[in-house]
């Protein structure tokens, strides 16, 4: 599969991600209770799926593919998404703590679950618009079919490496089983 094909795909999943976590931040927002081990569950996506397996491939290849045709790593579209990386794992460190607080009986952070999920979707839709408008179309003209498939193989690989075989289809199982639960 083409590097940007895959990655495009990989965006569909985490905006299923995305609405999903919007509705539990809304359940939050009326006092509703959360299962803790969908809020697990979620927390594992965001951190594994999103940010050591799809950051991981545009971090370790992508990127460094740019820089070499000549894209400036600190100004430009890589400088600003890695900016939101950041802010990413950041927000994504917020809801984990909060979210323990909750189901160790703190409801009070609801509230902090609630304002980081919402923060978290607004960032991430944000940051896929620009790399599909933006990064996606500077990687078709900067980046040849040879170093495209260089690319492909270096994904397949930290996919095996980081989240192991079978992961990815797991978490497009819980993909559909928590938009059963929260958006159906």
């Amino acid at each position: 599969m083409e590097p940007i094909t895959e990655l495009k795909n990989e965006h569909r999943g985490v905006e299923t991600m995305l609405d999903i976590i919007e509705n539990v931040a809304g359940q939050f927002a009326q006092g509703r209770d959360i299962n803790a081990r969908d809020l697990d569950a979620i927390i594992e996506f965001l951190t594994v799926f999103v940010d050591r397996c799809h950051h991981g491939k545009e971090e370790d290849f992508l990127f460094p593919a740019l820089e070499a045709a000549g894209v400036p790593r600190d100004q430009g579209p890589i400088g600003v998404l890695l900016q939101e990386h950041e802010q990413g794992r950041r927000l994504v460190a917020e809801l984990r703590d909060a979210a323990k607080d909750f189901t160790s009986g703190d409801k009070a952070a609801g509230k902090t679950v609630e304002k980081a999920a919402l923060d978290y979707v607004g960032l991430l839709g944000r940051h896929i618009e620009k790399e599909e408008s933006v990064l996606f179309p500077m990687v078709l003209e900067m980046l040849g079919p040879e170093k495209q498939a260089e690319l492909s193989e270096a994904f397949e690989k930290l996919e095996e490496d980081r989240i192991g075989p079978g992961k990815h289809e797991a978490f497009h199982q819980l993909l559909h089983r928590l938009k059963q639960v929260y958006t159906d």
